[in-house]
């Protein structure tokens, strides 16, 4: 079978044939396909092997938990495909720096994540996992029917052989360089006309302002938001501008885990993966993802703890997917802010979200902000505002964060304003972060 003939077989699978009627009925098709998944892949693992040792697969839900540590730590006898760390990063840099991201192990494509966690990993995807990415990832973000033309221009950090699997007949796919200008950007897309719009939320924005500007003239039927979390304040910015819902993908290193319904509501895609909940604040619904993806087996993913907050949604979609429904994705679990609990020397955590909320609602004219925590007791703040409004914005943002630490019982620390925005060039922008590592 063509590769072509692969992809439209897996994409007609996801949309049209697997269904499920309820939440029960998911959970058993899940258990059938982790058992399974995990015969058939542990004994190709050496790592597995050792680490599940003795462990029955019947009670796979208690398996020993791992990360991205141990994942890169062991990754030569980790992954199945027989890749060492040492070769496939040096792949993956030589792509960083020569921008040509076609290179590939044998038939493996290699991938290097963003490293915003710190520390940069490898992902390892075989032609196989490619072509039903492909399929996945069309059946779930098409706008149309796949045999409708399409065209898609995808702004990332850097390209890969993944992505250009989806450039197949009716579907052109044109891949955007984020280090690339911007005016370079606008004058590409004025010629594409993209029909379907991927980009970071702080990419969004500046082609956002372009338009504004009627300097670029592009009327996208989709746009979707990928690798950083969109905020709220720039969700409504963007859906003003582009006069349509601002849709989202999650993705990581570790897995597509999650794709907004036509509700715009987020649901976690657990057709090819299965999310377990380690709950930080169960009645808040803020939880740790814990992912097994049964539908990888290059670099198998199995009960792996990811590093971000995610919060559940409590009211029903009109879609009646039964798949989890996400209220938001609020960052990563080390962007966790802590102050000091008064009268006493402990600290407690606040949420990404309560952070954002002090500064979005202290101002409609707010166009931009970072909040970065330097220390327990010391937040730093960028306001992009006009002028005359930024002292009425700064004092409201000071009584925000005072009821918020009020209401926690906990010291208000120090607020110093910057006048230049908190971010590194070419990486994600993260609004919301810590830079101190809390004891």
């Amino acid at each position: 079978m063509s590769e072509q003939l692969k992809i439209l077989s897996t994409y007609l699978k996801s949309k049209y044939f697997t269904k499920f009627q309820n939440r029960e009925e998911l959970e058993k098709w899940q258990d059938k396909k982790m058992r399974k998944f995990l015969r058939e892949i542990v004994p190709k693992s050496s790592f597995y092997q050792k680490y599940y040792e003795g462990a029955s697969y019947d009670n796979w839900r208690e398996l020993p938990i791992i990360d991205k540590g141990m994942m890169m730590e062991n990754f030569d006898t980790f992954n199945t495909v027989g890749i060492k760390k040492e070769e496939a990063f040096q792949v993956a840099y030589t792509a960083e720096n020569t921008r040509d991201f076609t290179p590939k192990i044998g038939d493996i494509t290699i991938g290097l994540s963003s490293g915003t966690s710190g520390n940069r990993g490898i992902f390892l995807v075989s032609r196989e996992e490619r072509i039903k990415w492909a399929g996945n990832i069309l059946a779930k973000c098409l706008p149309e029917v796949i045999w409708k033309e399409q065209r898609i221009a995808f702004f990332l950090r850097a390209n890969s052989n993944l992505y250009d699997t989806v450039d197949k007949g009716k579907i052109q796919f044109q891949f955007f360089d984020l280090l690339d200008e911007l005016d370079r950007h606008v004058e590409r897309l004025n010629t594409y006309r993209p029909s379907i719009l991927v980009a970071p939320p702080s990419m969004l924005l500046l082609l956002a302002k372009k338009i504004r500007e009627t300097n670029l003239h592009i009327d996208p039927k989709k746009i979707i938001s990928v690798a950083e979390v969109l905020d709220p304040l720039d969700e409504k910015v963007l859906e003003n501008i582009f006069k349509q819902k601002i849709h989202q993908v999650y993705q990581c290193t570790e897995g597509f885990l999650a794709t907004t319904c036509e509700h715009g509501t987020l649901h976690l895609n657990e057709d090819l993966l299965i999310i377990q909940k380690e709950y930080l604040d169960k009645d808040l619904g803020k939880f740790i993802p814990i992912i097994s993806d049964f539908s990888r087996s290059s670099q198998p993913i199995i009960r792996y703890r990811l590093n971000d907050i995610l919060t559940e949604k409590k009211t029903f979609c009109p879609c009646g997917n039964p798949f989890t429904a996400l209220e938001q994705i609020e960052g990563r679990s080390d962007d966790l802010f802590y102050f000091k609990k008064k009268d006493r020397e402990k600290y407690i955590p606040i949420f990404p979200d309560f952070i954002r909320r002090t500064i979005i609602v202290a101002s409609e004219k707010i166009k931009q902000y970072t909040v970065t925590q330097l220390q327990v007791d010391l937040i730093e703040v960028f306001i992009e505002a006009n002028d005359e409004h930024k002292k009425i914005i700064e004092k409201n943002i000071e009584i925000n964060f005072k009821m918020l630490c009020d209401k926690l019982d906990c010291v208000m620390p120090k607020i110093r304003y910057v006048n230049t925005m908190n971010r590194d060039y070419g990486k994600k922008l993260r609004r919301i972060q810590r830079k101190f590592e809390i004891c």
